[in-house]
């Protein structure tokens, strides 16, 4: 199937992104202490699984099912989408098994991807769909929410590393950085693995793993060479570079504080990583990945990086909250938080619709 004819169940299945996100942030505020209707008793303790699963799963599956231009592939973000909708709903048992069968199609989908480029950056992002199925399975078995955040953690780490290292192909990188891209990977991969027997010091080698990624990444990436051209080119550098930075700050406070397990440091931890890095991806890239997924146009503008540092100063007014530790602090950086992800929200919304006005 040719991948324009992928583009309208895209459309679609987006809706089904945008609502996870959304019930995710508004999660978030009443895990802060906002007082906000709760919508239904357990929204508040899905703030994880919708953001990471059923937000950042469905996304990373639809983007990789127009990619493969297969129809099953579809099955993936579908089953995740709809799981996490009934989470939203309350239907948890039944939410959650549709986000782990949705979860093993995309560990289907990586395979077929490694099948067709065996390489080292596919069995990489393959890697990370497994890690996604381990965490979705944990969570939903009932185990302990931070066991299952290590390996969404995992999931997303490995599967944005591998894409970065697809891309920095182009800078025929030596056998040395590839092998010192491997050491990284596996000191990751095996601290997660050994999380499962003993969780302090499996999280603390992953740490010590992602440490690693990230000065791997800051010094071999595409993005050193191209934070000095303009345009959308250096955004999206400023804006992985920077990602980087925070990967690093999630590695450094699980070396020192693990185990974290719940309090203002496990949400330090988790949010440098989670909102600092992953969304620092995401900002980078939804202005070409969203046109790959929907087919609409999205123009980039310089009022593109209000969010990001609108979002980056505010993770440095939470982490003073985690720290200090000030609960006042927390509650306003998060909030902060998710009005930097809404406004970047809106901007994508408004380029696309002048791009179709203009048309």
């Amino acid at each position: 199937m040719e991948n324009d004819n992928l583009r309208y169940p895209g459309r679609l299945i987006m809706p089904l992104v945008v609502v996870a996100l959304l019930a995710a942030l508004w999660a978030g505020l009443l895990r802060l202490g906002w007082r906000l209707p709760p919508l239904q008793p357990q929204l508040a303790g899905a703030h994880g699984p919708l953001m990471v699963v059923g937000f950042l799963g469905t996304l990373i599956a639809l983007e990789r099912a127009v990619a493969l231009r297969k129809t099953w592939c579809l099955a993936a973000p579908v089953l995740i989408g709809v799981g996490a909708l009934l989470l939203i709903v309350g239907w948890v048992t039944a939410g959650a098994a549709l986000m782990v069968l949705g979860s093993g199609a995309l560990v289907l989908v990586s395979a077929d991807m490694v099948r067709q480029h065996p390489a080292l950056h596919t069995w990489t992002m393959a890697s990370g769909a497994v890690a996604l199925l381990v965490g979705t399975l944990l969570w939903a078995l009932g185990r302990p929410i931070f066991e299952a955040s290590t390996w969404w953690a995992g999931f997303l780490i490995l599967v944005i590393a591998g894409e970065r290292l697809e891309l920095s192909r182009v800078l025929r990188l030596t056998p040395r950085q590839r092998a010192l891209f491997l050491i990284a990977v596996g000191l990751f991969g095996f601290g997660l693995i050994g999380s499962l027997f003993d969780y302090g010091s499996g999280t603390r080698l992953a740490s010590v793993g992602v440490i690693a990624v990230a000065l791997w990444l800051i010094a071999f990436d595409l993005a050193r060479r191209n934070i000095r051209k303009k345009g959308l080119t250096r955004y999206i550098a400023v804006n992985l570079l920077v990602g980087y930075v925070w990967l690093v700050v999630s590695g450094v406070i699980g070396v020192i504080y693990t185990p974290l397990i719940v309090g203002p440091l496990y949400d330090a931890w988790l949010h440098a990583l989670f909102l600092g890095f992953v969304f620092g991806m995401i900002f980078a890239h939804a202005p070409i990945i969203l046109p790959g997924v929907t087919g609409f146009v999205v123009e980039y503008r310089p009022i593109f990086y209000l969010p990001p540092i609108l979002l980056n100063l505010s993770l440095l007014l939470r982490l003073a909250g985690d720290f200090a530790p000030n609960q006042t602090l927390r509650q306003w950086g998060g909030l902060l938080n998710e009005v930097a992800i809404l406004v970047f929200a809106m901007f994508i919304v408004i380029a696309i619709l002048r791009e179709r006005s203009v048309r």
